[in-house]
C-alpha cells in the first residue's frame, strides 16, 4: 500500500519524556554508529520533505552523540554547472558513505522526481526514467551491504506557513529562508501529486519508504530517530568483536594489569 500523506497530519504532541526519551535514542544511536564502525558497515540515512518541515532540526539531533570522523552531513541544493554536465545521479555517487561510514542526505536524488519535474528543470522524458534509474540506483548500494534509510517528514500547509512566518520574524533564521521557499509553496497540489507517484514508484523492500508526522516537531524527531535506530541496528551485528589477543597484551602490560 502506498503512502498517503493526509494520513501523517494529526500533529499529535509527544505523549512521553521528551528529553529522557531523545537522550536514550542518541545514546542508542551512538552504539549503532560504533558497531557501523568496528563491523565496517556502510548507511545511508536520507531525509526529504517541505521546506521548514523539520529536516535540519532532526538530522542535528540524529548526529548529537555520533563521532564526527564516521559520518558526513550532505545539503543538497541545486546542482553546480559541473554537476549539471553529467548525469544527476553522479553528485550522489562521489558522497557515498566508505566501509565503517555513515552517510546524511539533508534532500537527495529525489530532486529529480519532486522540483527537477514540478518546476521544469528536468523535462518529462528525464524525470519519468529517474525512477527506474533511482530504484537501480538503490538496488545497486543495497546489494554492495549498504543500508538505505529512507524519511520523508511531512508538515500541513497551516504548519508550514507558520514556521516560514516564524523564519521572518526572527533575525536569527532569516538565513534559512529564501525565494524558493515561496515558489514552491505556491505549487503544493503539483508537490502532491509528485510524491503521490514517487512513492508509488520508489517504495521498494531494499529502501522502503517512512513518512513522519512533521506538524509536532518533538513527536516527530523522536518518530523521525525510532525509525533511523530500528532499521540500522536490524542490518549490523550489535555485539562488539573481541579486542585484537596481542593489543590487549600490550595495554595490560602498559597498564601495569598483569595477565
Amino acid at each position: 500500500m502506498t503512502i498517503d500523506l493526509s494520513n501523517y497530519e494529526a500533529g499529535t504532541p509527544y505523549a512521553g519524556n521528551y528529553a529522557a526519551d531523545l537522550a536514550r535514542l542518541q545514546k542508542r544511536l551512538a552504539h549503532i554508529q560504533v558497531a557501523h564502525i568496528v563491523h565496517q558497515r556502510r548507511a545511508v540515512v536520507m531525509f526529504e520533505g517541505w521546506d521548514a518541515g523539520g529536516k535540519g532540526g532532526a538530522i542535528q539531533r540524529l548526529t548529537a552523540e555520533w563521532d564526527p570522523r564516521y559520518y558526513e552531513v550532505w545539503p543538497i541544493g541545486a546542482p553546480t554547472a559541473e554537476e549539471k554536465a553529467r548525469h544527476f545521479l553522479w553528485r550522489f555517487w562521489t558522497r557515498l558513505p566508505m566501509n565503517g561510514d555513515i552517510s546524511v542526505f539533508d534532500r537527495s536524488w529525489y530532486g529529480r522526481v519532486l522540483v527537477e519535474r514540478v518546476e521544469g528543470f528536468a523535462s518529462e522524458a528525464e524525470w519519468k526514467r529517474g525512477y527506474d534509474e533511482i530504484n537501480e540506483f538503490e538496488a545497486q548500494q543495497a546489494d554492495s551491504g549498504t543500508t538505505i534509510v529512507k524519511l520523508f517528514l511531512h508538515v500541513t500547509q497551516a504548519e508550514q506557513d507558520k514556521r516560514l512566518k516564524d523564519r521572518l520574524t526572527h533575525p536569527w533564521k532569516h538565513w534559512k529562508t529564501g525565494a524558493e521557499d515561496y515558489r514552491n509553496r505556491a505549487r503544493r497540489a503539483d508537490y502532491l501529486k509528485a510524491m503521490a507517484e514517487m512513492f508509488e514508484r520508489t517504495d521498494t523492500r531494499w529502501a522502503p519508504w517512512t513518512a513522519i508526522d512533521g506538524n509536532n516537531k518533538e513527536a516527530a524527531r523522536i518518530a523521525a530517530l525510532t525509525a533511523i535506530a530500528d532499521r540500522l541496528e536490524a542490518n549490523v551485528p550489535m555485539e562488539p568483536p573481541p579486542m585484537d589477543p596481542a593489543i590487549e597484551k600490550i595495554a595490560r602490560k602498559a597498564l601495569g594489569l598483569g595477565d
